[in-house]
């Protein structure tokens, strides 16, 4: 099948992610708008957050961000079936150029079977302009309106932002965790989560409940009913405009980002894209474990390999909304 180039890809997206800002209020929003794929972020959903929070870092008309997803959920993470076999069956020639925004056809990918196969795009979701971490550069103030699925990508982003105002229904986790072990922001999960809970998050597999995340070092800083979401998002919103002036704003995330790189944020971005690049490496137990670095796992499509994974978890613990409301064990 024949690649869209990164021109395509975001094209594309600037109807899946739309961006409006108030220059009276200095309240700017950005939407994802892919319901009918719970809001999967794909290449050019990623590439175009990445320039929206930069642009609005910005611009003097905005002060507060607000990050929401239309329909049921946030978002689901990102888009598995837009590579499809490039992770799980690479080709000779195959390769990541278009999430990297390279155009130039002199550049020659790193081969399939090396390392830097797959740690070129690993290390690149360790950078801002991937659209993987870009809230953890903004200088001004963000907020995420939660809600249903905050899976994988779209758990980056909660990790990363100031505040999180949450619906009762909302699930965080990372689908990776059961298929390959890890996610690009587990060290910034591991300070805002805590390490006993992270843990078992990280272990298990399981999403957790705004409630539990409200618990969870207060990651979530408020719960409603979901239909008080968008007022306490609001009733946020406009408070944090209201506060001081951007250039005071401003200093005060740079004394905050300053700690986070004494805590060493970035370190362990990089960590984790260096420990992302070796999943091709890691051996099964069985026959029949399933994981992102076995290509004849999703031979029946990876929809239905995940589904069917999914019911071996009990009810409760399960990534599908479905499957939760499911009395199977």
């Amino acid at each position: 099948m024949e690649r869209k180039s990164i021109t395509e890809h975001k094209k594309e997206a600037e109807s899946q992610v739309l961006y409006h800002k108030d220059k009276a209020t200095k309240i700017a929003t950005i939407t994802f708008v892919r319901p009918e794929k719970h809001n999967t972020a794909t290449i050019g959903m990623r590439a175009r957050f990445g320039e929206l929070v930069f642009k609005a870092n910005i611009d003097d008309d905005v002060k507060v961000l607000v990050i929401r997803g239309e329909g049921d959920n946030l978002g689901s993470g990102g888009d598995l079936n837009e590579h499809g076999d490039l992770y799980l069956s690479p080709q000779p020639g195959d390769g990541f150029l278009d999430d990297l925004e390279i155009t130039d056809p002199d550049v020659k990918y790193p081969p399939v079977g090396s390392y830097r196969y797959l740690h070129g795009l690993t290390d690149y979701y360790a950078k801002a302009r991937s659209g993987n971490r870009p809230l953890q550069e903004f200088k001004k103030i963000s907020i995420i309106e939660a809600k249903g699925y905050c899976y994988g990508w779209h758990f980056y982003q909660c990790a990363d932002a100031d505040i999180i105002v949450a619906s009762d229904d909302a699930l965080f986790g990372h689908p990776s965790f059961r298929y390959a072990g890890w996610g690009p922001r587990m060290w910034q999960w591991l300070e805002t989560v805590g390490l006993r809970a992270f843990s078992e998050m990280l272990f298990t597999g399981r999403p957790f409940t705004a409630a539990e995340m409200f618990q969870c070092n207060r990651f979530v800083n408020s719960v409603v009913p979901r239909d008080q979401l968008e007022a306490e998002t609001a009733k946020y919103a406009h408070a944090c405009s209201i506060t001081r002036p951007n250039d005071v704003v401003v200093a005060q995330k740079t004394f905050i980002e300053a700690y986070k790189q004494y805590r060493g944020e970035y370190f362990g971005s990089l960590l984790t894209g260096w420990l992302e690049g070796m999943l091709p490496l890691m051996k099964d137990d069985t026959p029949h474990d399933v994981n992102l670095g076995k290509g004849d796992t999703f031979q029946q499509g990876i929809g239905t390999v995940v589904k069917s994974n999914d019911l071996n978890y009990p009810a409760g613990w399960r990534l599908s909304k479905k499957g939760r409301e499911s009395n199977e064990t």
